[in-house]
């Protein structure tokens, strides 16, 4: 089954927040719910962000009762900015969104036209993020070698995508190659989605795993217990510096000082060649609940009065990555000249 698709007129998705206790798909017929559910994370991962907020674009189509293209028109742009305010770090939710918007402008027809041309541009965008994630998976499997133990980050599977996934589709096809690989997965805090997401796909696929805290992998890393480290990301600059889920900038330090490599897995979509660096790249700030919240043995983790931060992503620069993986290639240094030839 799809992490997001479309059914009966309605966007279902599967909902994360409640993964692995539960499994459930929920409904959607309007775009400001669709909105809602990005920012609540009932979908996460930068490309299956993307395919929701398209699809929410349609439903906004549906919504709106204009029968004129051009007002037709303007109610989707109002809705865009909707959508696209819902998480500001993920570049694919804009460049989908602005994707369908420009599909929209370009219909000579009828108010009815616009909407069909959104909703068939909406699926073919999340039928080529599959095909995306499997050309990469494809390119990445190379780098991974029969016996690798490797450190993953997040979750950046199926779950954080249309299907197949990015970095742990990469993963995922290097076990159906016949590899004998093991991976560590780190719980990612504070929102835990390596623990509760990455290994419930593991199981799901047969790979074996074991779960460590965030501030184990140093150790592991240090004593050759890991021979690769994989994570997504979320927006990648024009010069190879890479936000992602926040842990991986300390993450890829300890790997690049015990000369372990570090590849991100991201489609061409999430690279914004608009960003010089990653120091221009909007870093969204959750919630602290969702650090102060954490509970052990049923127990608060902090004081009553505790206050907390709660960046979700952190920029890893480009020195400390081996490569960049693609749909079109691996992209290695100098990132500011190779990755503009794998985008363009």
């Amino acid at each position: 089954m799809r992490t997001v698709f479309w059914e009966n007129n309605e966007l279902k998705m599967i909902d994360q927040r409640i993964l692995p206790a539960r499994f459930e798909v929920r409904s959607y017929r309007g775009h400001q719910e669709v909105a809602r559910a990005i920012t609540a994370m009932v979908v996460r991962g930068a490309p299956a962000i993307g395919a929701a907020a398209a699809f929410g674009l349609a439903l906004a189509a549906n919504e709106s009762k204009s029968s004129a293209p051009d007002d037709l028109l303007n109610d989707l742009r109002a809705s865009a900015e909707t959508l696209k305010a819902a998480r500001p770090t993920a570049v694919n939710l804009a460049w989908a969104v602005d994707r369908l918007m420009q599909a929209a402008c370009s219909v000579k027809g009828s108010a009815d036209d616009v909407r069909k041309v959104v909703l068939d541009e909406a699926q073919k965008l999340a039928d080529e993020d599959v095909q995306i994630n499997q050309r990469m998976a494809e390119h990445g499997a190379a780098l991974i070698e029969d016996g690798d133990t490797i450190i993953h980050h997040c979750n950046t599977g199926a779950l954080a995508t249309v299907d197949w996934g990015t970095a742990l589709g990469v993963i995922r096809t290097a076990h159906e190659q016949g590899k004998k690989i093991h991976v560590l997965v780190d719980e990612t805090r504070p929102r835990l989605q390596g623990a509760r997401l990455t290994a419930w796909e593991l199981e799901q696929y047969g790979i074996p795993y074991e779960i460590i805290s965030d501030n184990m992998s140093g150790y592991f890393l240090k004593a050759g217990m890991a021979q690769k480290v994989f994570f997504g990301a979320d927006r990648v600059a024009a010069n190879g510096d890479v936000a992602n889920k926040i842990g991986s900038y300390m993450l890829a330090l300890a790997a690049h000082d015990n000369n372990v490599p570090v590849y991100s897995v991201v489609p061409t979509s999430t690279v914004d060649l608009s960003l010089a660096h990653g120091g221009l790249i909007p870093i969204e700030e959750r919630d602290p609940d969702e650090v102060l919240g954490i509970q052990f043995h049923g127990e608060p983790i902090a004081p009553k009065n505790a206050r907390a931060r709660n960046p979700a992503f952190d920029v890893t620069p480009n020195r400390l990555l081996s490569g960049i993986v693609t749909e079109n290639g691996v992209v290695y240094p100098p990132f500011d000249v190779n990755l503009k030839k794998v985008v363009r």
